[in-house]
């Protein structure tokens, strides 16, 4: 174990909290609340702190406290606490829209026993980002899931969920948040750009969210997902198979429809018919090249 016992480790935990009281550099987002994590359980902590693999093993002769803030916690975000998670570790990025009417109920709902589901990130509508989890454990938001040979996305992945109801646009506050959480995470988990995905793509038969109204050629800009090329669309060969490219991308096609559903509501937008037509595949075809 890291530590000889519990009381050295809580010795050093207790010392990490108060350093991490008195930082105040803010490395996120501008408009963010801060609150102190009050409903951490200690058995939680411990298993937090010293499971994951990748965590420096410090002795207490070295004179170092490695604090929350080096385990995946971000000080300079509100904390809220949410209950149901394992540890994993994450190499994907899960966006999702609450469906809710509120950021305050979102977090209730992440708070309670029986629903059973929680997510890393909470960003409201003005940019307020909230963090729930700790980065380095499993969350429970993507649910029954898969993308391409992934059947647990839970376990690899980080989930953000946006104040919003699936029926509106999202404002560029809680855009700019989102980017900027989104930069540290690419920053300190080296994720992937393709790795920055929505959670329609991943369970396309399920799941309609971040609805058609998210901005994914906007990330895609700054580096967050994959976008086509307009100037680049040619027709597609005949000897193109479009379910083979939709499955190499990554998508579910055992309900092709739903497929075809989810990668439309994403990068067609304004038809979202179980169809391709040609433009359809057109960008199919390009986005297939990226991969």
């Amino acid at each position: 174990m890291l530590f000889k016992n519990k009381i050295a480790f809580l010795t050093i935990f207790c010392f990490a909290v108060a350093v991490i009281g008195c930082k105040s550099k803010s490395s996120m987002a501008k408009k963010v609340l801060v609150a102190p994590i009050v409903s951490v359980k200690l058995d939680t902590v411990i298993k937090t702190v010293v499971v994951h693999d990748t965590i420096p093993k410090l002795s207490l002769g070295e004179h170092k406290v490695w604090t929350l803030e080096k385990a995946g916690l971000h000080n300079d975000v509100r904390q809220e606490t949410a209950i149901h998670y394992d540890i994993r570790k994450p190499n994907y990025v899960i966006i999702h829209h609450t469906a809710q009417n509120s950021l305050n109920q979102t977090i209730r709902t992440f708070q309670v026993e029986h629903t059973k589901v929680s997510a890393h990130y909470v960003i409201s509508r003005d940019g307020i980002i909230v963090q729930m989890l700790n980065d380095y454990v499993r969350g429970w938001h993507a649910g029954l899931s898969k993308w391409g040979s992934i059947t647990d996305m839970n376990s690899i992945s980080i989930g953000i969920e946006l104040d919003n109801n699936g029926k509106e646009t999202f404002p560029d506050a809680q855009i700019e948040a989102l980017i900027q959480v989104l930069d540290t995470l690419k920053s300190n988990y080296g994720i992937p750009s393709s790795n920055f995905i929505g959670h329609a793509d991943i369970a396309p038969a399920r799941k309609n969210d971040p609805s058609v109204y998210f901005p994914w050629k906007r990330l895609a800009d700054r580096g967050f997902g994959l976008w086509y090329n307009p100037s680049e669309l040619v027709s597609a060969p005949d000897n193109f198979n479009p379910i083979d490219a939709l499955k190499i991308i990554g998508y579910d096609t055992r309900n092709l429809k739903a497929a075809i559903v989810a990668f439309k509501r994403k990068f067609i937008v304004n038809d979202v018919s179980p169809e391709l037509s040609v433009y359809d595949k057109s960008v199919l075809y390009n986005l297939y090249q990226k991969y």
